[in-house]
């Protein structure tokens, strides 16, 4: 069976599905149906067979290449070469040799067809378990604008990931991060938006001003960032569409920044700082009201919602050093839930709810780690000279976060890592980044 997906119409995409639902795919076993275990991650790749897609050769080469690189960079995948291929296929609808897939160890095979007509492209895919010998879900058919070709490589990606892992995808998203150029002492920075890959990258500000800590909208539609276009701190909006941008405090003598939405976007929770004092405050997004959620001498920042917007967890140094708390919307006292060595901050929730990432000063050394959201469990994945400002993806399986080379041309550059620690990778971005907001997966 397929079933037809098309894009939503402001990328001229819609979801439009026929048939079943799609089940979640069952696990990796030489006995079984293919399975991934990744709760501890992979050590041993499954191996994917992606044969040349049919069809239109240019954009077939280019779709399949994207579904590769997207599969095998989440390290959970590698692909069997194509000079190890023994088994060849005239057409799509040809009927799969799996026994000839098995001769090269293929544990999933990957078909697919691509066909152009006039401005739009469609893709069909299937996906197989090869040592069970049948499919696995239902064929699928994308239809979209030829431009949007790299979103339709990603939502095959993103199928085929979800029907192997039983985990949600997140390939077909994007990163708002900070572009810096120039020397340590006088960087000049703007705000850009790109595929979760680097592709695609457009400018949402330019450098006339300072620009800190874009953050998506809970529906990817906003950013909200810091600037200092008034000469101190303060939140702006910005319409990712229009590319135009508003301020939402005003200042009045004090500074505002680190925003974050709620998940529904109807609050914004950020920093202010008034009379030499900084506290959490929260305001409505659409009437602007707002209201304080701490009242301490000490400094609180860093705030982030957590995925039912019950809670927020924030960095203060009420006990003496950064540390992490976690407290409710209707106030009470914050409840610590860092103790390890070190200093803790910019603390972000997973979307799953169970887990809250954070950057962790330990001597002279950096490390972004995660705990539960009751402080138990605390695992650092990461340690360099400066790592910081973690960012999750979509479906809380991976992390984001800039990392700044030592001396005195050193540079910011974003990284990302798996929350088990493996699969550290840098960012094949042509400048240097920092500030990565990991926006909500594309429809």
């Amino acid at each position: 069976m397929f079933r037809n997906l098309t894009l939503a119409p402001a990328l001229v995409f819609a979801l439009c599905v026929t048939g079943g639902a799609m089940t979640a795919l069952p696990a990796l076993a030489q006995d079984g149906p293919l399975r991934i275990e990744i709760t501890d991650g992979v050590s041993e790749p499954v191996a994917v067979a992606i044969p040349e897609f049919h069809g239109d050769a240019e954009a077939a080469s280019k779709i399949r290449q994207v579904v590769a690189d997207d599969l095998t960079g989440t390290g959970l995948f590698r692909e069997i070469p194509a000079e190890a291929h023994v088994a060849s296929r005239g057409s799509f609808a040809d009927a799969v040799a799996y026994e000839e897939w098995r001769a090269i160890n293929a544990q999933a095979l990957v078909t697919a067809e691509v066909t152009g007509a006039g401005e739009e492209i469609s893709v069909k895919f299937r996906l197989f378990d090869v040592f069970a010998g049948q499919p696995l879900g239902d064929g699928m058919q994308f239809v979209a604008r030829a431009s949007d070709w790299r979103r339709a490589a990603h939502k095959i990606a993103d199928q085929i990931y979800s029907r192997l892992t039983g985990e949600a995808a997140y390939f077909d998203s994007r990163v708002a991060f900070v572009q810096e150029t120039g020397p340590k002492d006088a960087r000049i920075k703007r705000i850009g938006v790109m595929d979760y890959d680097g592709a695609n990258i457009l400018w949402m500000t330019d450098s006339s001003s300072l620009v800190l800590a874009p953050e998506f909208s809970p529906d990817g539609k906003k950013i909200l960032f810091t600037s200092f276009d008034s000469g101190f701190p303060q939140i702006q909006s910005l319409d990712v569409a229009s590319v135009t941008s508003k301020p939402v405090t005003q200042g009045g003598g004090s500074m505002a920044f680190s925003p974050r939405y709620s998940p529904d976007g109807r609050w914004i929770v950020y920093s202010l700082e008034k009379s030499g004092n900084t506290d959490i405050w929260l305001m409505d997004a659409a009437t602007g009201a707002q209201r304080p959620l701490t009242d301490s001498p000490s400094i609180e920042t860093s705030p982030s919602f957590s995925p039912d917007g019950k809670q927020i967890v924030f960095e203060s140094d009420r006990s003496g050093t950064p540390q992490l708390y976690v407290m409710g919307l209707d106030g009470g006292e914050p409840t610590r839930i860092s103790f390890g060595e070190g200093r803790y901050g910019d603390p972000a929730w997973s979307p799953k709810g169970g887990m809250i990432a954070f950057t962790k000063q330990l001597g002279e050394r950096f490390h972004i780690g995660v705990m539960r959201k009751d402080g138990e469990g605390e695992k650092t994945l990461t340690d360099s000279f400066l790592d910081e400002g973690p960012t999750w993806a979509p479906n809380g399986r991976v992390i984001m976060f800039t990392r700044v080379t030592p001396g005195g041309d050193g540079q910011p550059r974003l990284h990302s890592v798996d929350i088990t620690g493996r699969n550290m990778r840098p960012m094949e971005l042509d400048f240097a980044a920092s500030d990565p907001s990991w926006g909500p997966l594309l429809p």
